[in-house]
């Protein structure tokens, strides 16, 4: 038996309390994981973006008309637009949201215990508050790197201004608008990451419990443990239905909050004035622009990041518990 199928068997598959982990180990080998699959999701995220702030006019108006004009125009580095701004700003905010959503956790279901619902319900119930919560614990590290690295991501398309890098958006937007000009869309980011954050961790909490008992699973889980590659089956499957009922539910939050945030201040609008564009444009479609990319971004992220965030926590157990 490999080992992190024995720390499963002796843990259980249920879930890797955060008093067993080693925090040291747990942030340092999180930052290396969670680097390396915002490095392969990004361009997915600058797809999404570009397409959501598409006009009427743009001609790139498909994820693979934009995919090919980027490329032809900027090549590879093109995909990869304000990465540097991401990068420096998710580890301090992706800190935040893990330790609150495992924190809180715990803690959510400790509340709901004493009301006896079933597995299911309580998995969802417990992982959706921790997961509102730690998004909105982390927003205030995370909106002005979203507002700075989409400007970046547009930059140059469909009439968006240009920029030399992260510190010159930075330096203009405060220079227009001042600090509050990096929190545009704050309200909205709120509204949309807290919400799909919550979607997203209940779906997975409950989809994997009723996936389990699909199975043939029931509580038994700890005294007969499923092998390694089932529990991984598990819980991707969790990962992919948590990615396409949050995408489903709060993408015309996320286009608003888009446009919003990559407007210069001569164009200032306000949410009613972009939804009204949007629908004018495209009908009510337009308020589900880049729904593709990101149905494709949150269940392969989500995927990616479930399946790492897990075997990151098998990894961290503290020495005596193994």
């Amino acid at each position: 038996m490999d080992a992190p199928s024995s720390r499963i068997q002796s843990l259980g598959v249920a879930g890797i309390d955060w008093d067993r982990l080693d925090k040291t180990k747990f942030y340092a080998l999180g930052a290396g994981i969670f680097t390396g699959l915002t490095t392969a999701l990004y361009p997915v995220s600058v797809v999404k973006t570009r397409l959501q702030v598409a006009s009427k006019d743009t001609a790139e108006r498909t994820a693979y008309s934009v995919i090919r004009g980027i490329l032809r125009t900027d090549g590879i580095s093109g995909l990869y637009r304000g990465f540097g701004t991401v990068i420096t700003g998710v580890i301090p905010a992706r800190t935040i949201f893990l330790t609150t959503l495992e924190t809180t956790k715990v803690a959510a279901f400790k509340v709901v215990e004493p009301f006896k619902l079933s597995d299911t319900t309580e998995a969802a119930i417990a992982n959706g508050i921790a997961g509102m919560v730690a998004s909105l614990s982390s927003q205030a590290a995370f909106v002005p790197v979203d507002v700075v690295s989409q400007k970046l991501m547009v930059q140059g398309y469909s009439g968006h201004a240009k920029y030399s890098g992260g510190l010159d958006v930075a330096r203009k937007i405060i220079k227009a608008d001042g600090i509050r000009g990096l929190y545009r869309g704050f309200g909205l980011s709120v509204m949309t990451y807290s919400p799909s954050s919550a979607v997203w961790w209940a779906s997975y909490g409950s989809s994997q419990t009723l996936v389990w008992r699909l199975m043939g699973h029931g509580t038994d889980l700890e005294q007969h443990p499923p092998s390694q590659w089932k529990i991984v089956l598990v819980q991707a499957t969790g990962g992919i239905i948590a990615g396409a009922t949050a995408s489903s539910i709060t993408t015309p939050l996320d286009t608003i909050k888009t446009r919003l945030q990559v407007m210069g201040h001569e164009k200032r609008h306000s949410v009613r004035q972009v939804v009204k564009n949007l629908i004018a444009d495209d009908g009510w479609t337009g308020l589900y622009k880049g729904l593709g990319p990101r149905f494709f971004s949150m269940s392969a992220w989500g995927t990616s990041m479930i399946l790492a965030y897990e075997y990151l926590k098998r990894l961290s157990i503290k020495d005596e518990l193994m």
